[in-house]
């Protein structure tokens, strides 16, 4: 199966046969029933399914192309974050989460008011989230079921001036009408990942490489025989009397 649009290039290939240069990895966080299980589903595989089970934290790997380039992806999906109180706390498996990604997602629904609010608290917790002394990854706000009008309880203005005051990109789309905008909200992001990530290298050698071993014949020389060295000291031997016999007389 493969995922490819004329916009760009990303695309779900088979296993290759040589080693990633990237690896990307995004967490999706939200309220629940916002569809960020749709979301991700949508676009990885281009399907839209309504109804899902009780989101249990799935992980969703895919070996995909980014602009040419083979990259493995890894999206977590995580359970719907609520308030309580007024107040908003990050499970730990979800801050976990956060650490190990590259770039999370926050996901609203313009028909779940409370939804829309988590948004400022969760960026303030996924900020807090991150590992000691690293930079906090690039956070991307998306509002979902845009295709329900009669439903909305986001005005559309609302959403680009929180992402704003956020510092985040912002983008509006519906996982169930319109593929397209979820592939695209998603693709930026990958793309971006993409080139803040260098490519990896070979690892140096150790010291300077040695100078190719000179051939050996194969052939061995065959050792002399000791039995004709015996026979030449004997003849040398033999010669020598004869000559003292000859002087003699």
């Amino acid at each position: 199966m493969r995922l490819t649009q004329n916009m760009s290039t990303i695309s779900e290939s088979a296993t290759p046969d040589y080693p990633f240069n990237r690896t990307i990895k995004i967490t999706v966080i939200g309220g629940s029933g916002v569809g960020k299980t749709a979301l991700v589903v949508r676009f990885l595989t281009k399907r839209f399914i309504g109804d899902y089970e009780r989101n249990a934290g799935n992980l969703y790997s895919r070996e995909v192309q980014v602009d040419g380039e083979q990259v493995a992806l890894q999206v977590q999906d995580t359970p719907g974050v609520e308030m309580t109180d007024n107040t908003v706390n990050l499970p730990d498996h979800v801050a976990c989460s956060v650490q190990w990604a590259d770039a999370v997602v926050l996901v609203y629904s313009v028909t779940d008011r409370p939804s829309f609010q988590l948004m400022e608290q969760l960026h303030r917790l996924v900020t807090r989230a991150t590992a000691t002394g690293a930079a906090a990854p690039p956070i991307i706000v998306l509002a979902n079921k845009a295709d329900l009008l009669h439903l909305r309880r986001v005005d559309p203005q609302q959403g680009p001036v929180l992402a704003e005051t956020l510092g985040c990109s912002f983008y509006e789309v519906s996982a169930s009408e319109d593929y397209d905008q979820v592939y695209g909200a998603f693709h930026r992001l990958c793309c971006q990942l993409a080139k803040q990530q260098p490519a990896a290298v070979p690892l140096p050698s150790q010291g300077p490489a040695a100078p190719p071993e000179k051939r050996r014949s194969p052939l061995i020389p065959r050792p002399k025989s000791p039995n004709m060295q015996d026979l030449k000291r004997r003849f040398k031997q033999a010669l020598s009397a004869k000559v003292r016999n000859v002087t003699s007389v």
